[in-house]
């Protein structure tokens, strides 16, 4: 198969996200890329003899399942326009596909955070940084009950400060739980406030700089939270308590030392709490029953499953996937899963024109960094090897890359490139303290080191030459390219392309969305004003000169998150320096490459460059 069939392919591979389960457990809806040529929000009858996926929508956009409404017979979905990020709410019935119904105004000067349906179908909860009534944004999230029928808007609750949150709604739509970030960026509390917005006030509160994260249960008078702080004092791991709203008792049910928990879900079907952990990027759950206390530990399998809900007939529902298994909506009773018993859902290898021998498989790489931490990543062994290598960085950088299908490593893989994924220090996936060690010196630090090392350890082992190393990732993964091409020499890092990556933090601080501020914050120490010499000397901008390596920039133009200010200032900079570069602008893209026309281009041009 040559290069130009083969990425055809590839990037015609379904990839789902977002997946929803409806109340009765017997429907789902998801987010599903390649099907149509963007992505489009598709729903399966769990119940039909025959299980089918069908479309609901079909746009030049990337559409989003939020959630059923409460009757089940329509889908609550949100689209931007070219990815700016400036949703629009939709509701779309499942008896009339392909019809949006518009619920909230097209590209708002906003941005909205989700949507939950009132069990009346009457009232649409969100979040938006907005005073409707002064038709004014604002830096924080507001909560608002929004009148689907006379289009009022009521500011459920005010928040002072700009933070990354959104309400969700307890089944018997009574109460939404929201998140602040009252007291340092940090830390984080949950609120609580009724849908009259009579009453709004702080449920949980460990720290200024406690970390929480809540669901609520299932009967919609508990709630679930894990938090690094009890006792009134610190964790290096996370416990799992249940709180009761109507008493503010709080039982502790998980403390384990040893766990790496990440995450909780709850489904809608039953009465479980989903626990989630990781161990070097694999997934593990603990199912935890609420009513018998009785905890059942999925086994390590080959590949991951992400346990998501039961479904209608007490069978499973997951989502199955690996560097050689597209992901793929899976059905099953839990003691089928040693064995990888699955009933495939949504039958994703009828729709691939690839096969499982197409991919490669992602291999476990292990290196140390500079102080000795133990460092885990991914390598992806090319069947005909060039000699060259591409580091592929994830951003986040509070995130990880799996053992999964990424399209464009996949592609480079083909071309005959040896490809590095690591998970630095910062990432998810590896437990609580190596998460937090980023924050040790901030941003700009020793997760670099850690990639440099990597590098290193690759040349050690003769797996690469030196000279024949090239670096690129979106978002922070972007500012990491950057980062290696101003710091590193051309015999560890010869070439980059930093995709909608920070140059100027303090440009990207004043730009960005400001919920996203708290995060810079935390992750540097402060504000540019209050650390301005660590947002100089962590910015790449100030060290172009050093640049000796081929640099391709590439940006989204309708991006909100790392604004295309940054690419504005750093090629006034380069400029100075009279530092050559090759510029890509997707005018229809935002923070990443999303669209599959531009994806082939972008693909071919790293592959090319």
């Amino acid at each position: 198969m040559n290069k130009d069939d083969y990425l055809d392919n590839l990037l015609s591979v379904p990839r789902l996200f977002r997946l929803i389960v409806s109340k009765k457990g017997d429907m789902v809806a998801f987010s599903w890329k390649n099907i149509h040529p963007n992505v489009d929000v598709f729903y399966i009858d769990l119940s039909a003899p025959k299980p089918t996926p069908i479309a609901l929508t079909k746009t030049a956009e990337t559409t989003i399942a939020l959630d059923f409404f409460p009757k089940s017979k329509a889908v609550l979905v949100s689209e931007d326009k070219s990815r700016n990020e400036r949703h629009r709410l939709f509701k779309v019935n499942l008896a009339d596909p392909l019809t949006m119904y518009p619920l909230t105004e097209e590209n708002p000067p906003y941005f909205i955070r989700y949507g939950d349906i009132h069990p009346s179908e009457n009232w649409l909860f969100y979040g938006a940084n907005y005073d409707f009534s002064q038709k004014k944004e604002l830096e924080p999230t507001w909560i608002y009950a929004h009148n689907l029928e006379t289009e009022e808007r009521i500011p459920l609750a005010q928040p002072t400060k700009p933070a990354w949150t959104y309400p969700t709604l307890n089944n018997p739509g009574t109460h939404l739980l929201y998140s602040r970030k009252e007291y340092h960026p940090k830390g984080n509390q949950i609120w609580l406030v009724d849908c009259e917005g009579k009453d709004d006030h702080e449920i949980l509160n460990f720290a200024p700089q406690a970390r929480i994260t809540a669901t609520w249960l299932p009967d919609g008078k508990t709630i679930a939270f894990m938090t690094d702080y009890k006792d009134n004092k610190k964790q290096t791991y996370y416990s799992v308590g249940i709180y009761t709203v109507a008493s503010g008792e709080i039982e502790w049910i998980y403390d384990d030392p040893t766990s790496s928990i990440e995450d909780l879900s709850s489904p809608k079907i039953g009465n479980y709490l989903l626990i989630h952990e990781a161990e070097k990027a694999k997934i593990k759950t603990t199912i935890f029953n609420v009513s018998t206390r009785e905890k059942t530990v999925l086994p390590r399998i080959k590949g991951n499953l992400h346990l998501i809900s039961p479904a209608f007939d007490g069978e499973w529902l997951g989502i199955y996937y690996s560097s050689t298994q597209p992901s793929d909506l899976v059905k099953f009773p839990l003691e089928a899963v040693p064995a990888l018993e699955f009933k495939t859902i949504t039958d994703v290898w009828s729709k691939a024109k690839l096969t499982p021998e197409d991919f490669t498989p992602a291999e476990d790489f292990e290196w140390k960094g500079k102080d000795g931490l133990p460092l885990h990543g991914w390598l992806y062994k090319p069947k005909h090897p060039t000699g060259k290598c591409i580091v592929y960085i994830h951003g986040g950088p509070t995130a990880h890359i799996e053992d999964e299908i990424i399209a464009q490593v996949q592609y480079y893989a083909h071309r005959g490139f040896l490809v590095f994924a690591p998970n630095y220090r910062g990432s998810t996936g590896y437990g609580y303290e190596f998460e937090d060690a980023i924050r040790v010196h901030g941003w700009g630090s020793d997760e670099q080191d850690d990639i440099f090392e990597g590098i290193k350890a690759l040349i050690d082992q003769k797996l690469v030459s030196k000279g024949k190393v090239g670096v690129t990732g979106t978002s922070y993964g972007g500012y990491s390219s950057w980062f290696a091409i101003t710091k590193a020499p051309t015999d560890l890092v010869a070439a980059a392309v930093p995709i909608c990556g920070m140059t100027d933090l303090v440009v990207d601080y004043e730009t960005t969305r400001p919920d996203l501020r708290p995060y810079s914050e935390q992750m540097l120490g402060g504000t540019p004003e209050e650390v301005p010499e660590r947002y100089f000397e962590r910015s790449p901008i100030n060290f172009v000169q050093n640049i000796r390596g081929a640099l391709l920039i590439v940006q989204g133009a309708q991006d909100p998150n790392v604004t295309p200010k940054n690419v504005d200032a750093v090629r006034k900079r380069l400029d100075e320096y009279s530092i050559d570069y090759e510029l890509l602008i997707f005018e229809n893209e935002g923070h990443g490459i999303i669209k599959t026309e531009n994806q082939k281009v972008l693909y071919q041009r790293i592959a090319d460059f």
